[in-house]
């Protein structure tokens, strides 16, 4: 006898049905997502596809950075074929918080850093990217004049956060983090984090542009406008931590 189709059992096939009809239209909605993103979104904005240096950043860029960490012969052939030369180096510590996986010096990029920095090759990578695509157009976009250097305080440093005796170790310790002080001009020009960054004028509105495009490219960016320690240098790293002040 066939059930009346008020019947328990009725209701039950019916939502069943209805659940795999469900089921099925999700799946064709993702799939369709998954083409029309593939297809024609930035590859830089796709997570799945390969990290190509030569493209400005995009919303997928800083995690693809990050995942070289993974893949560090991939990393060093990235950066050959931009042309940066690096020098492959062993950071030997006795303290375990301050070992450098895949450690290298950066030899020559499109600008000469000072002093010589010895980091990750990730961190290398990211300060590539955002060197091209941030830096040097912007230079010549707010300031009329190429970049001609870039200062720093360094980078892989064995110390915790701060310099403090006790706490969190920083990204220093691992070489994953740079802090970038100021800028040499090839007018001439020398401007620096700590005297330039609340500028009104160009000068400033360069820094504080750097700044914001660095939070696309770096895991953690921080200025003067995070604390008092930060008043006289970017501090960027690849870390665990995402923060953009």
């Amino acid at each position: 006898m066939i059930p009346p189709l008020w019947s328990p059992l009725s209701r039950k096939h019916r939502w069943i049905a209805h659940f795999a009809a469900m089921a099925a239209v999700t799946v064709a909605i993702s799939a369709a997502g998954w083409f029309v993103v593939d297809r024609f979104a930035p590859p830089q904005d796709v997570p799945w596809k390969t990290l190509d240096l030569a493209l400005p950043p995009g919303l997928a860029t800083s995690g693809k950075l990050r995942s070289l960490e993974k893949h560090p012969e991939v990393c060093f052939d990235k950066l050959a074929s931009m042309g940066v030369e690096v020098t492959r180096i062993s950071k030997p510590n006795t303290n375990p918080q301050c070992i450098v996986p895949a450690a290298m010096t950066l030899d020559r990029s499109l600008t000469p850093y000072t002093p010589t920095l010895s980091m990750t090759c990730p961190l290398a990578a990211a300060l590539y990217v955002w060197e091209r695509h941030v830096v040097l157009p912007e230079a010549e976009k707010r300031l009329g004049s190429r970049v001609a250097k870039i200062e720093t305080f360094g980078a892989w440093s064995c110390r915790r956060v701060n310099g403090a005796r006790e706490g969190r170790w920083s990204e220093h310790a691992h070489g994953n983090a740079v802090d970038v002080s100021g800028f040499r001009l090839e007018d001439g020009r020398h401007i620096t984090i700590k005297a330039d960054f609340r500028d009104k004028g160009p000068e400033g509105q360069f820094l504080r542009a750097i700044r914001t495009k660095a939070c696309g490219v770096f895991r953690t960016t921080l200025s003067p406008d995070y604390n008092r320690q930060h008043a006289d240098h970017l501090h960027l790293d690849m870390g665990d931590w995402k923060a953009c002040h």
